[in-house]
């Protein structure tokens, strides 16, 4: 048996946060143009379940992303409530000591927020906070 792994992400703006994951991560955004295309001329995608998102049709309460090296897919799905509480799953990343500082820095440029740096597990890490305020750490 295979397993593939997705993590899922509650969003306010899921293709907001695709294009911000697409970048952390370098990323490819998954292009549902065709699909959302054929759904809707089918009947079965009503047109207020699509938007247009850089000139190519995509449904409107789904996003993805996937690794180009085999890592998980980003699945990003609209929801109605604004995130209230602590993440219990997280992403961490780890770039090495020497260049966690850096990718912070570049992080932060893309639209992430540091919330703290610590040394109590071992390696610096830096906790930051997506533009939706999902956490993930970087070390």
């Amino acid at each position: 048996m295979s397993t593939t792994v997705q993590v899922a992400f509650d969003a306010a703006d899921p293709h907001g946060l695709a294009a911000f994951w697409s970048l952390a991560l370098g990323c490819e955004r998954e292009d549902h143009h065709d699909v959302v295309e054929h759904l809707v001329r089918s009947g079965l995608l009503p047109a207020e379940g699509v938007l247009e998102v850089e000139g190519r049709k995509a449904f409107r309460d789904v996003a993805a992303c996937r690794s180009t090296t085999g890592g998980p897919r980003l699945f990003f799905q609209r929801v109605p409530e604004p995130k209230t509480a602590k993440n219990r799953v997280h992403l961490d990343l780890q770039v090495g000591a020497e260049q966690r500082e850096a990718e912070v820095e570049r992080l932060v440029a893309l639209g992430a927020a540091v919330l703290w740096t610590t040394t109590d597990r071992g390696p610096v890490t830096t906790t930051l906070r997506d533009p939706e305020g999902n956490e993930f750490c970087v070390s």
